[in-house]
C-alpha cells in the first residue's frame, strides 16, 4: 500500500482533526493530546456524515450530527447510534509532514 503525504504536522491543532480527501475517499487526521497522529475514515459509519466538524476530546471524535463517538486510535464505535467501527490507517511523521498508508 502506498504512503501518501497528507499534511504538515502544524496543520492540525492539538486535540483536533482535519479532513483529507484523496482519490475519491475522505479521511480524518487527528493530533492527540500527546502530539501523536492518527487517521480514520472521514465519514461516520452511522449516516456517512463528515467528521471534520466533530468534537475531538482526549482520544475520541464525536460525530457532529447524532453524537456517535469513536476512539480514533482504534476506530472503535463507543456510543450509539454508531455500531460499526471506523477503519483506521497507519500514520508516520517525517520532517514535519504527516504520512498515511492507504
Amino acid at each position: 500500500m502506498p504512503w501518501i503525504d497528507a499534511c504538515a504536522t502544524d496543520d492540525i491543532d492539538q486535540e483536533d482533526l482535519i479532513r483529507f480527501d484523496h482519490d475519491g475517499r475522505t479521511f480524518a487526521l487527528y493530533r492527540s493530546p500527546n502530539d501523536e497522529y492518527f487517521c480514520t475514515d472521514g465519514l461516520c459509519t452511522h449516516e456517512h456524515v463528515h467528521l471534520e466538524d466533530g468534537l475531538v476530546q482526549d482520544y475520541e471524535i464525536e460525530c457532529p450530527k447524532h453524537n456517535a463517538t469513536f476512539d480514533y486510535r482504534t476506530g472503535e464505535a463507543l456510543r450509539a447510534p454508531a455500531c460499526v467501527n471506523l477503519n483506521t490507517y497507519p500514520t508516520r511523521v517525517e520532517t514535519g509532514r504527516v504520512w498515511i498508508e492507504v
